[in-house]
């Protein structure tokens, strides 16, 4: 059995339809806030692997909590990583583009330096750095921009906005790869079952989708397949202002996923099935 840490968010929610056998625990079964919690709910359940689809995820608000984010995204994952070195199961962690400062306009290897620039980015360095010093067998697998039909996201947001106006100002000095929850969640369960037998691959890995694509060009391309006539027009990041300061280069090199026998996925295909999951109300 393989035991999820999540049940509601949009990578969660893939994991349990692509894995049904799998156990996805929620919040009240198991609370990030919670770290102690999190590595007796492994030890109880014994499983064969463990992927943590769970996390802080409000990167604005994170800025004034960042306490809170730090045990949710930092010390949750490093207990678990402890608890799962201990018992010599695997650990899935999924992390982010924002453990890096989006200097520059090449991609991203997973080796690069990390400089997050925010709050939620330090976050997540600091689970990263935590399943490193527990020395287990894992996988950090970073990725960015995540889509899907779930919760709130991008995608969704574009097509309700596109419904109700004749024009949207979006950022176009972002870049970077749109990626689908289910992409990400195919890859996770891929790579726990493949370090059962190959434990030597733990390491750190990037998953994003391809191409590259400003947050401006992906929402023509939203309202393109959805058959919207919305008009996007493109603004700087600064004419934007949030809370936290995003990356504007978010490109990840994605070459060692290899290892796996996997690719980088293709967004645009991934696009389609979500607006047709959605219009087909599923």
């Amino acid at each position: 059995m393989i035991l999820v840490f999540g049940r509601s968010g949009q990578v969660a929610c893939e994991l349990a339809r692509l894995a049904p056998e799998a156990l996805c625990l929620r919040r009240d079964q198991a609370d990030l806030c919670d770290p102690d919690g999190c590595a007796q709910a492994i030890r109880a359940h014994a499983p064969r692997a463990v992927i943590n689809a769970a996390a802080y995820t409000a990167v604005d608000k994170a800025e004034s909590e960042e306490a809170l984010a730090t045990v949710i995204n930092g010390a949750a994952p490093a207990a678990m990583a402890q608890e799962c070195a201990a018992l010599g199961i695997p650990l899935v962690q999924i992390s982010t583009d924002y453990v890096f400062d989006g200097a520059g306009d090449q991609p991203f290897p997973p080796e690069h330096p990390t400089a997050p620039l925010g709050a939620y980015g330090r976050s997540k360095l600091a689970g990263e750095q935590g399943l490193r010093a527990a020395g287990g067998i894992h996988a950090i697998l970073r990725t960015s921009w995540v889509f899907s039909s779930h919760g709130s996201n991008f995608v969704k947001t574009m097509l309700r906005l596109g419904a109700e106006r004749d024009a949207l100002r979006v950022v176009a000095n972002q870049i970077g790869g749109p990626t689908s929850a289910r992409a990400i969640a195919a890859t996770c369960l891929s790579m726990a079952e493949a370090l059962r037998r190959a434990p030597e691959n733990s390491g750190t890995y990037h998953l994003s989708g391809a191409p590259a694509v400003s947050w401006a060009d992906f929402a023509r391309a939203i309202m393109a397949k959805a058959g919207l006539g919305c008009v996007i027009e493109d603004i700087p990041a600064s004419a934007y202002p949030t809370a936290a300061r995003r990356p504007l280069n978010s490109r990840l090199d994605c070459t060692t996923l290899a290892r796996f026998g996997l690719t980088q996925p293709d967004w645009r295909r991934d696009l389609n099935d979500v607006i047709a999951e959605l219009k087909g109300g599923v």
